[in-house]
């Protein structure tokens, strides 16, 4: 991704291996996926995630009705200190892991639904 950021939503065709192919190209890492675009995210699993990397989604959070956090190979709780930015900020989101995130992230923008997602890579 030019600049770590790819405007638009796209859905993701692969991922796996430490990172994910959408929009005609690869991306190694996490990502925070928002309607302004795909965003590279610094994370490699969701206890590393901090408040300082969702400023975007704070900005956005009125755009989007559906928020996806994939949290790795296995569902997991997300850490209080993020709990607590999302109970904070109002931003209601479903956490699961990263594979039903993706397949559930596709089939809510092929529905043109107004989804963002913040997916966890895995191997």
């Amino acid at each position: 991704m030019d600049g770590k950021h790819l405007p638009g939503q796209h859905s993701i065709e692969k991922f796996g291996n430490g990172g994910f192919s959408f929009g005609g190209m690869s991306h190694r890492g996490s990502l925070l996926i928002l309607p302004s675009g795909m965003r590279a995210l610094s994370a490699s699993t969701i206890e590393d995630l901090t408040s300082s990397q969702l400023h975007e989604l704070a900005t956005e959070k009125d755009l989007v009705d559906f928020l996806l956090i994939g949290t790795g190979v296995a569902m997991k709780r997300l850490p209080k200190t993020l709990a607590d930015w999302f109970s904070t900020h109002a931003v209601h989101h479903d956490t699961m892991s990263t594979s039903a995130a993706v397949s559930t992230y596709n089939v809510l923008l092929a529905e043109e639904r107004r989804v963002a997602a913040i997916l966890i890579a895995v191997e």
